[in-house]
């Protein structure tokens, strides 16, 4: 009985396998060097020998088949019935289609492996226990290339009046039977007993060049027998630096394109993704290396970091995820992306093993298309559904579909695998005479009803390989059979005669694009990628879904196109997966680096004052202009208002009203004194200075408004130059009221001195001399350095504050230091003069406003100083009001108190009632 699981046959026990065909632990890799007996430059003389039989793929098993029918002819006599599964192993490995030319294909659609290695009971070297794996994207390879074959011989215009043919050999997986298919192919022959090789045993086979592929490592151990020979060799594979070696490989010509891109492809797809954190799994060999430092560079450029780096061994049957110890990394990472690197024969062990893990939370972005070994379970999830799949972008050949729908075992006899086809999948059966396929099928039987995963009935990467070798192959036949034409005499014509070395030149001029049509010109694109998606839920559905392509020639932000819509992601998945180490830094924030961890590793701390991060995983933040302040998510820098002292303002306005107020009382107090200017009271201290100095009074409570309100150039200029001229004016007002007083009452003074200083009037000087100090300061400040319209753009967070700079700090203080010394000069003639006998004596009052004048602007200094803004606008006003207030109450308030409360004291009776009072004393004016 047969037991099918997946790909895979298991014979009946009693069916042996030979030694030379099982598929070992071993490494079928090349590294540039080859270790083959040499051969001489002829082809093959056979000559009879006594050494043992050499067996080709399946004969021990047809030999043993062979055993069971000759015992029982000879124990019953009749006609031996071969079994389907007898029939199954009988069918040979390689079939010939016939043409003038022939091409020899090699593929290795089918190989053998033992599980247990069972020995057989009597034959030496042979084991019992085996399976036969078919590759059926393989057997593709096979059909394309009939497909091809039969489109040129159709052609009228490609090697018209000669036909094509080929050759096929499946390969197998030791080498010693690799060269040994070669042999028989280059000889002619069926079987070989011992060879020297002189010379081609059959005239009549026209052999042009051998199509290897898609394992490099089986076309380089071809490559070195065929090289002895300088026979055409075209591989289809994946392309392989080590083949670039001419001195090595001087007839191999790779149909593949050089794929020099690739790694740039991935990394712009992790970036179009933000997937930072990616794991590799690499093949160990020269070829892995080389992705792993190309794609390396590629990501640090971009700041893309590698999880973790496993290299895969080659040999597929040895690969089991219990001896894999790496398999806990690929679990535990945090890294959801992973990227396989390797060929075929690379990933087959890979991928049988990972398909038996559910691993659902993994998008595995494979580096070309690959062929998993499917196993029968009941399982609905695939580790694999998701995937993305870089393959070498190739022309789709409408009419392959067609031919595929169409291709069964019986319009294409010469091909061997396709009855094993019809056997294993629709319910076929064999002649039990000749082992032919009976036509009891399952009806309407065709390829097109196997699952994708088996067979794909759109033209693969490898199959266009093939597609374009066979072309390749045919251009160049048609140009030599051009040159000949040309080149014999007229009426001489023959059939096409050549030596296949002789096809070379051409195959070079063809190979890079020369003499060849234009439109197959436009098919030898190089570097450009398909990305496909893998979807297979439920599992054995195994499509492969175009959603973008990379082309790396257009512009850098056009070179990759990706329809998110149709991509399918694991199971898991509901949207596009994440793979980072840390979670992206949002707007408002910046990365910070961690020590000894990679660069996508990082924590995120929030910009600082007046930063913006507009941005997500940004290292820096950005400044805010002068003119503009960050939000408080800073996300966005807003642009200020423009503020100031405004009389609408609570502090404007208050300031304001306070001035206002003032200045009408101090018009009020002027009005009073105006009306009693000939009350003794009045007339005892000097009228004509209490006027100035209301008058003084009320221009300082004015000049407060202008530093409320918009400034502009003239208002700062005005500010200074009107705030210390009434000040000015005021301080050498109560200056010459004090000195006054001392001149009248001082007893040091001769009294002609006395009557001298009082009938000139010569304290009324002190004003104008004073003022005119002021002015001439005034007019060094204003023409050294002029006080001027200012913003302050650092005073509050979200205004620019607009003010009047001082222009010359030192000029400001120059006046505030001249104020300071004619209020202390006061303050000091006052107090010398506190105790004199007077009745209206207001030495005592001017002493006490001048101190308070000089305690208010004392501490307006540091204040001042450390405030900003309206703020300190604010603070000059409230010095130049509270100073005013100052002088105002102290000197005017108790003589208001006596003219509207107590007017029987401002009388000359109450006068002349006073002790002290001295009659000559009165001052008058």
């Amino acid at each position: 009985m047969w037991n099918f699981v997946g790909t895979e046959i298991q014979p009946m026990p009693h069916v042996p396998l030979h030694d030379s065909q099982v598929q070992k632990s071993g490494n079928d890799r090349m590294t540039g060097s080859h270790n083959t007996t040499a051969v001489a430059p002829e082809y093959c003389n056979i000559t009879e020998a006594h050494d043992k039989d050499v067996k080709t793929p399946l004969k021990n098993i047809i030999d043993v088949v062979k055993d069971e029918r000759n015992k029982s002819l000879k124990k019953g006599g009749h006609a031996y019935a071969y079994t389907s599964s007898e029939c199954y192993f009988r069918i040979k490995e390689e079939f010939h289609h016939e043409g003038d030319v022939t091409i020899g294909v090699f593929f290795p659609v089918h190989s053998m492996y033992t599980g247990n290695k069972v020995p057989h009971p009597y034959l030496p070297n042979v084991y019992t226990d085996f399976h036969i794996q078919y590759n059926f994207k393989i057997h593709q390879l096979v059909l394309a290339l009939i497909f091809v074959i039969e489109e040129i011989n159709r052609n009228p215009h490609l090697l018209p009046n000669i036909s094509l043919g080929f050759d096929f050999y499946n390969v197998p997986y030791s080498e010693k039977n690799i060269l040994m298919h070669a042999l028989f192919w280059l000889t002619g022959l069926s079987s070989i007993r011992h060879v020297y090789c002189n010379y081609k045993c059959v005239k009549e086979r026209k052999l042009t060049a051998a199509i290897t592929g898609p394992s490099w490592a089986k076309s380089a151990h071809i490559g070195t027998l065929l090289q002895l020979y300088k026979f055409p060799q075209l591989t289809v594979g994946p392309f392989e630096p080590i083949f670039n070696d001419r001195g090595q490989f001087t007839s191999l010509y790779q149909m593949a394109p050089q794929g020099t891109t690739l790694s740039l492809a991935m990394v712009s797809l992790m970036l179009h993704f933000g997937w930072t954190w990616v794991g590799l799994l690499i093949q160990d060999d020269h070829r892995g290396t080389q992705f792993l430092a190309d794609i390396r560079e590629k990501m640090e450029k971009n700041q893309v970091c590698i999880a973790f780096v496993e290299t895969i061994q080659s040999t597929w049957n040895s690969f089991s995820y219990k001896y894999w110890k790496s398999l806990g990394i690929i679990q535990e990472t945090l890294a959801n992306i992973i990227i396989i690197y390797g060929d075929n024969d690379s990933l087959q062990g890979l991928m049988s093993n990972l398909g038996q893990q559910i691993l659902t939370s993994k998008v595995w972005v494979m580096t070309s298309e690959w062929d998993v070994t499917n196993t029968a379970d009941y399982f609905l999830l695939d580790s694999f559904h998701g995937s993305l799949i870089f393959s070498q972008h190739h022309e789709q050949v409408t009419e392959f579909k067609n031919f595929i729908q169409t291709v069964n075992p019986y319009k294409y006899p010469e091909d061997n695998y396709l009855p094993k086809l019809w056997f294993l999948f629709f319910k076929c059966s064999f002649s039990e005479l000749d082992c032919h396929l009976l036509e009891n099928c399952q009806p309407n039987a065709s390829l097109e009803l196997l699952p994708r995963h088996m067979f794909d009935m759109v033209m693969n990467e490898d199959s266009y390989n093939t597609y374009k070798a066979v072309y390749t192959v045919a251009h160049s036949l048609h140009e030599m059979s051009l040159q000949q034409v040309q080149m014999q005499p007229l009426g001489n014509v023959e059939r096409m005669a050549f030596i296949p070395w002789q096809l070379h030149p051409f195959l070079r001029n063809i190979h890079v694009g020369a003499n060849m049509p234009l439109e197959w010109k436009q098919k030898l694109d190089d570097d450009k990628y398909d990305i496909l998606n893998f979807w297979n839920f439920p599992k054995g559905i195994g499509l492969k879904v175009k959603v973008g392509n990379f082309l790396p020639n257009a512009p850098q932000n056009q070179q990759l196109t990706l329809s998110e819509k149709m991509i399918q992601w694991p199971e898991r998945y509901s949207e596009i997966p994440q793979s980072v180490c840390s979670v992206s830094c949002g707007p408002g924030f910046r990365k910070v680096s961690l020590e000894g961890k990679a660069v996508c590793c990082y924590d995120c701390t929030p910009c600082a004052d007046n930063e913006i991060s507009n941005e997500t995983d940004m290292e820096k933040c950005m400044k805010c202009s002068e003119s503009h302040y960050a939000g408080t998510e800073k996300k966005h820098c807003l642009q200020k208002a423009v503020s100031f002292l405004n009389h609408e303002g609570p502090l404007g306005m208050s300031l304001t009203t306070i001035a206002l107020c003032f200045s009408v009382l101090t018009t009020v107090i002027l009005g009073l004194f105006v009306k009693h200017r000939d009350t003794p009271i009045i007339k005892a201290n000097n009228r004509t200075l209490s006027y100035t100095l209301l008058i003084a009074l009320t221009v300082c409570f004015l000049c407060a408004l202008l530093f409320i309100g918009h400034p502009n150039t003239t208002t700062c200029i005005l500010q200074q130059i009107v705030f210390g001229g009434a000040f000015t004016v005021a301080l050498a007002t109560v200056l010459a009221k004090a000195i006054t007083v001392v001149i009248a009452f001082k007893v040091t003074f001769p009294r002609r001195v006395v009557r001298w200083l009082i009938i000139s009037k010569a304290p009324n000087f002190i004003i104008p001399i004073c003022t005119l100090i002021h002015l001439v300061f005034c007019g060094i400040w204003l023409g050294t350095s002029p006080p001027f319209l200012d913003q302050d753009y650092h005073a509050e967070h979200e205004n620019i504050i607009i003010m009047c700079n001082k222009g010359s700090s030192f000029a400001f203080h120059g006046v505030l230091g001249y104020l300071c010394t004619l209020a202390l000069g006061s303050f000091t003639m006052a107090f010398m003069s506190r105790n004199l006998p007077d009745t209206f004596n207001e030495a005592k009052f001017l002493s006490f406003s001048m101190l308070v004048f000089f305690c208010v602007w004392i501490t307006f200094l540091p204040v001042y100083h450390s405030t900003q803004g309206k703020v300190m606008v604010a603070m000059e006003v409230f010095s130049i009001l509270a100073s005013s207030a100052a002088l105002l109450g102290f000197i005017f308030v108790p003589k208001c108190y006596i003219i509207l409360i107590r007017p029987d004291r401002n009388s000359v009776h109450h006068i002349r009632k006073r002790p002290h009072s001295r009659r000559n004393n009165p001052l008058k004016t």
